[in-house]
Parts: structure tokens; C-alpha cells; sequence
């Protein structure tokens, strides 16, 4: 099976500006992301910006970038055009890392792209992890996600779903016993084909509202085929107390 990583990174950030280029220990986390990438089994991986400073801070530690558009309203968005930049086939596979996660785990990437590939009737493939604490239900910031019996996404929300109503009813937030709560996280595998149709499509009111781009897919009939994987992988970095911890794991190592 062969696929490539392309990793969207955008200076723009309202809680961090130019979270590419922080330093983690000596490097742009951009590049701390590529090279976690580069561990896994893809046989290219791409960092697609729109900002000349990123390019060149990415090809200056020897990885592949692309000067994208500015006006994208998605990654995903950017990654149709990254597919025509490089004149992928339609039917290769392309895994979206986020530039934010230099500590994202190789295999899971592999897992994803697998996924995707033994399932040619999913437009994509994404994973994740059982809920194992009600603070985390309840956290409109951590996306969950319900799936069909053949873990096929059935909707993706920031709200508690499944709803456990008798175990809820007396307003307490709580973690049923045995709920199939699972905490979606924000790794996409697609096929060129599909990016290219997912670009045209406008946007719903179930991704207007929950502002989650993967609805999109599921508004317009398409189906996302899940890898529910029982390591709780690092998160991202979206605060700067996630950059504190993350520099840290990173000086630990040394």
C-alpha cells in the first residue's frame, strides 16, 4: 500500500500566532510534526502552507513544501489543491496530519491509511479512542464520534453523544457504564478522487453549526470508516499550556 502525508499549516492563530514556527527544542513544530510523519510508511510527506516564512523554515530542514492558496476555508480544502499541485492519480491515498501535532504517532497514521485502502467503498478513514472520564463527555472542545455496529461514523459532534438518559437524569455528568462514547481525533486518510469532490461541496448546516468539516462527507451521503484504536494518542497543541508539555516531552528525550 502506498500513500503520502500532506501536514496544512497556516500561520494564522488566534490563541497562538505562527503556532508552525514555535520552537520545540531547536525546531519549528512544523518540522517536529514532518519528522514524526516521516516515521511512519509513507512514501512522501508534504507540508502545504500559505505562508512563504513556513515554506522556507520547512525546506530549510529538508522537508518537501508548497505555497498553497490563502483563501481556503478548510485543510481539507487545501489539500484538493495540493492533490492538483502534484498531479496525484485519483485513486492514491493522501493522509492529513495536522501541523500542530509533533507528537502524533507514525503507526496511527499507517493504521489510517490501511483502513482506507482494504475499504474502497469509504470516501475516508479516520480514527479513534474510547472515553474513559465524563470531563471529557462533556468537553465541547474534545469532538466525539457515534458509529454504526462495522464502525462506520454515523455523526460527529461536540456535544455528549451518545446521550445516556437514564443515567443523566438527574443532571449529575457522569460516564454511564459500558457507553460506547469514543473521542474522535483529527486524522483524515482520503483518495484524490473524493478531496476533489469534498472542495465542491458547500457547506451544511450540520458543519455550519457543530463547525466540524468532516460532516460535510456524511451530509452529502459519503461514508467515514473509523479506526478505534485503544492508545489515547499526545494531543495536539491548540494552548500554550499544550506547548509548555509538549516542549517538555520533547526535552526529556534528550
Amino acid at each position: 500500500m502506498s500513500f503520502i502525508v500532506v501536514i496544512p499549516a497556516r500561520a494564522a492563530s488566534t490563541r497562538l500566532p505562527d503556532k508552525p514556527l514555535l520552537d520545540i527544542a531547536g525546531k519549528p513544530m512544523v518540522v517536529r510534526t514532518a519528522e514524526q510523519a516521516a516515521l511512519s510508511g509513507a512514501s512522501r510527506v508534504v507540508v502545504a502552507t500559505d505562508d512563504a516564512r513556513i515554506e522556507l523554515a520547512v525546506r530549510q530542514y529538508g522537508f518537501e513544501a508548497l505555497l498553497t492558496r490563502a483563501d481556503h476555508a478548510t485543510g481539507t480544502d487545501r489539500l484538493a489543491e495540493v492533490a492538483g499541485q502534484l498531479a496525484l492519480e485519483p485513486d492514491a491515498i493522501v493522509v492529513n496530519v495536522q501541523g500542530d501535532e509533533p507528537l502524533i504517532d507514525p503507526a496511527l497514521i499507517d493504521q489510517v491509511a490501511q483502513l482506507l485502502a482494504v475499504q474502497p467503498d469509504a470516501a475516508i478513514a479516520t480514527c479513534a479512542t474510547p472515553i474513559l472520564d465524563a470531563s471529557s463527555l462533556f468537553n465541547p472542545n474534545i469532538v466525539k464520534v457515534v458509529c454504526t455496529r462495522a464502525q462506520r461514523a454515523l455523526y460527529f459532534s461536540r456535544a455528549p453523544v451518545p446521550w445516556a438518559r437514564d443515567a443523566l437524569a438527574d443532571g449529575e455528568r457522569r460516564l454511564a457504564p459500558g457507553i460506547p462514547a469514543l473521542h474522535h481525533i483529527g486524522l483524515y486518510a482520503y483518495r484524490v478522487d473524493f478531496l476533489k469532490q469534498f472542495s465542491s461541496m458547500p457547506a451544511g448546516p450540520l458543519e455550519t453549526y457543530e463547525s466540524l468539516e468532516q460532516l460535510r462527507a456524511l451530509e452529502n451521503g459519503y461514508s467515514i470508516a473509523v479506526h478505534i484504536t485503544g492508545a489515547h494518542p499526545a494531543a495536539g497543541v491548540d494552548t500554550a499550556e499544550d506547548l509548555a508539555r509538549v516542549r517538555q516531552n520533547f526535552i526529556n528525550r534528550l
